[in-house]
């Protein structure tokens, strides 16, 4: 999809104003290093894939390393020992470098001391959409290739985050799924929509592809997918055009040619989650239960976590002829002061049919967001849930 202005009020969400011209192809020299750019296509002819990675560092935000091989990775400023953002870019109709990579970048570093990779596939991204979707596969590959190496260095799966912007979201998506959905998280801005929509599980974007995954929609009724994605979907101002933000399709082109059209910040709408009472903040575990064998029927879980003063209640809803079912949880104490978790089982009784009177499976949690020192964990055996019937643990002697 064509990464027009709209795509700039991704990065409001998250703070970023902070866009950069530089110019796309230059090799630069900050205090003795050799900075590497994004390089640049010729829209006519750049439709063959090239890749290639760049790290940015809290001690150099403004300056990329190119990384190629085993070796350079080894002599860089690579540290493993610290979680690592790899950003995926998306489509790019006149095969310029993304305006809004460096904004970006530094607003991670300023907040936070990581590695950050820039993917640069723009010759690969240009030219007719389609040409650029057929690549995806090819270029998943070559990152979780690259991720492989990272892997070995000794770098936890658990400390790789993936922010993937319209077509990245879904590359993203497929190298979550090729290292079997173990990746910490993946972040899609603007999932892109053509040709994904009605694509399976296995094409895009989907929950599976990596312990926690979140979408932002800001594009649905243009360019963005309208489906949800992620374990949790955020679809701001409904999705769709956005407060402030051209309406038109061709606003990316007019700013590429020089001309910028701004507008005032209008009023924009946020919906959080908060607690009754003071400090009103509250924390989020994304939970699980998998069931010993599918069912032929809906199964619902209805769980509850205790801690000394607060009590919070969501509950998890399993498809048919479906395993694992997921949700995520808000509750006033921190996971590690809950003292007790409660699970009930709500079966579906017809006067015509009366469900199973029990189920059998394993229940999993997490803290969100996942990182080095957060991990999903999962009680070691597996639980027996009557109909109705309330099942009290101690998940203060397993967090």
């Amino acid at each position: 999809m064509v990464e027009d202005p709209k795509r700039k009020s991704l990065f409001v969400l998250a703070g970023i104003l902070l866009l950069s011209s530089a110019q796309a192809g230059n090799i630069k020299t900050i205090s003795g290093y050799h900075c590497a750019d994004f390089q640049t296509a010729n829209f006519l002819h750049g439709s063959k894939l090239n890749v290639q990675f760049l790290l940015f560092t809290s001690s150099n935000p403004s300056c990329g390393e190119l990384i190629l091989a085993d070796d350079s990775i080894k002599n860089s400023s690579f540290n493993s020992s610290l979680e690592t953002k790899i950003i995926i870019h998306g489509f790019r109709a006149l095969g310029t470098k993304p305006t809004w990579i460096e904004g970006l970048v530094h607003a991670i570093l300023h907040i936070s001391q990581v590695n950050v990779i820039a993917v640069d596939w723009v010759h690969g991204s240009t030219g007719a959409y389609y040409s650029a979707v057929e690549n995806v596969t090819e270029l998943a590959l070559f990152i979780s290739h690259f991720i492989s190496k990272l892997l070995a260095l000794g770098v936890s799966a658990s400390s790789i985050h993936i922010i993937g912007v319209s077509l990245g979201a879904h590359v993203g998506g497929l190298v979550g799924h090729f290292h079997n959905g173990q990746l910490g998280r993946i972040t899609g801005l603007d999932p892109a929509g053509p040709k994904y929509t009605r694509a399976s599980l296995e094409e895009r974007l989907d929950p599976g592809d990596a312990l926690f995954v979140e979408a932002i929609h800001t594009d649905a009724d243009n360019f963005g997918i309208r489906i949800p994605v992620g374990h949790i979907d955020y679809f701001v101002n409904g999705g769709k055009d956005q407060p402030g933000c051209p309406r038109f399709i061709s606003a990316g082109l007019l700013e590429q040619a020089g001309v910028n059209k701004r507008r005032l910040p209008m009023e924009v709408n946020a919906y959080l989650m908060t607690s009754s009472s003071a400090p009103f903040c509250v924390h989020h575990s994304l939970i699980e239960f998998h069931l010993q064998k599918k069912r032929n029927a809906i199964t619902s879980i209805e769980i509850t976590f205790f801690s000394n003063s607060t009590k919070d209640t969501t509950k998890i809803t399993i498809p048919k002829q479906e395993e694992v079912g997921r949700r995520l949880l808000a509750h006033r104490a921190p996971l590690f002061q809950t003292n007790i978790v409660t699970l009930k089982y709500l079966p579906k009784n017809r006067f015509w049919r009366k469900d199973e009177s029990q189920i059998v499976g394993k229940f999993c949690a997490a803290p969100l967001p996942l990182g080095n020192n957060r991990t999903m964990f999962c009680l070691p055996w597996n639980l027996t849930l009557y109909d109705n019937t309330e099942l009290s643990l101690q998940l203060s002697a397993y967090t």
